[in-house]
């Protein structure tokens, strides 16, 4: 059999692995926050905005940045319908109602024009999610926001390095979080990152974030309010400032990933890749083929093709209304692209280092794929 081609992967090397070394060996007492001050300073740096708080977690992130905007019990929040449980569990446990709308047919991402028909006297945010690198359209989204005066989030965790008109995804909302974990472009293992150029909300979720304990509180042990232990440790701090300062590295290979199939790919007709509208840049987290109904190919048919050929890929997100915990939190199949989409479409692997022959060996599944289903529509057509 052919060797395993996982889906995804970091790219570690002798600096991630100096950095790490030295906060393990030095990183202690007075020393404990330096590589998380350091990656908070550098991020922000990076995204264009003032303030950083790093984070256990993406999902933590979002949590506090709803909760240090108020949103709470009575609060209606939007986000589409296709996406992670992990955009929208911050929204449940702070007793808020989730609205999930409808995706775009090109992008896969929150449709702007579904938005404002579910905008009710109870909305009081809008979580718009870059799904897969993809970007939202957020100029229509900020516009919503302002007319009815709503908080507006970016969930970038899957588009570090997009850019959507010379701004970094993440950067252009009221706050931004994003994600660290191991199958992001840039990991710190487990973890993430608030980031805003608001004060207030900054200094509430640095609050949220440690216990409650405010900054520059002298009492010992004395927490100002009920917060959260959200804080990432300095170890894996080290491992992020060390990924940061190869950004545009991992980026670039990315995109050179997405763009071999692109290239190769380019003569099926049956499929659509991600797309990149002028005047942004996708950062290509995660490729994905959307097959033409036309086709007749479906999510089963390709993980069993994947798997046959010893490949790993991912399906696309299900509609979070089909979810047994938010059956009854919408009228179910009401988004309808979602519920469509993902019945047709593949994550294709994409890790920084993939081989070409690897590459290959994906698209080789797509193109016979796409034969059998073409021979089997002849059959029919015969009688066969």
């Amino acid at each position: 059999m052919n060797s395993k081609i996982a889906y995804t992967k970091p790219s570690i090397t002798e600096l991630e692995i100096r950095y790490v070394t030295d906060a393990v060996t030095h990183g202690w007492g007075e020393q404990c926050y330096q590589y998380i001050e350091r990656l908070e300073q550098q991020f922000a740096s990076y995204i264009g905005t003032k303030y950083a708080v790093a984070t256990s977690s993406c999902t933590g992130a979002l949590h506090m940045g709803l909760a240090a905007l108020g949103i709470g019990p009575g609060d209606e929040v939007i986000l589409a319908d296709t996406n992670w449980i992990a955009s929208v569990a911050p929204v449940v446990y702070l007793g808020a109602k989730p609205v999930f709308v409808d995706i775009l047919p090109d992008s896969w991402c929150l449709d702007p024009t579904a938005v404002e028909r579910a905008i009710t006297a109870n909305t009081k945010a809008i979580i718009a999610v870059h799904l897969y690198g993809n970007l939202c359209e957020m100029a229509r989204l900020q516009a919503l926001a302002t007319k009815h005066g709503l908080a507006l989030i970016e969930d970038a965790a899957e588009a570090l390095g997009s850019e959507y008109h010379g701004q970094k995804a993440g950067g252009i909302a009221d706050f931004g979080v994003f994600s660290f974990h191991g199958t992001k472009t840039m990991t710190t293992g487990e973890g993430g990152i608030f980031i805003t150029n608001n004060a207030t909300l900054y200094e509430k979720v640095l609050t949220l974030s440690n216990h409650g304990r405010k900054r520059g509180q002298t009492k010992q042990f004395w927490p100002d309010e009920l917060g959260y232990k959200y804080k990432m440790s300095n170890i894996q701090a080290a491992l992020g400032c060390a990924q940061l300062e190869r950004i545009d590295e991992l980026v670039s290979a990315k995109r050179a990933v997405f763009a071999r199939y692109r290239e190769i790919l380019a003569q099926c007709s049956e499929l659509t890749l991600n797309p990149e509208p002028e005047g942004t840049i996708n950062s290509a987290w995660m490729p994905t083929a959307v097959f033409s109904k036309e086709s007749r190919i479906t999510r089963d048919q390709l993980q069993l093709a994947f798997s046959a050929e010893n490949i790993d890929a991912r399906v696309f997100f299900w509609p979070l209304s089909s979810l047994a915990m938010f059956k009854n939190s919408t009228e179910v199949g009401q988004a309808k692209l979602s519920y469509d989409i993902c019945q047709r479409a593949i994550n294709l692997p994409s890790f920084v280092g993939i081989k070409d022959t690897e590459i290959n060996r994906v698209c080789d599944v797509i193109f016979n794929l796409i034969a059998e289903n073409k021979s089997d529509k002849t059959d029919v057509a015969r009688g066969m």
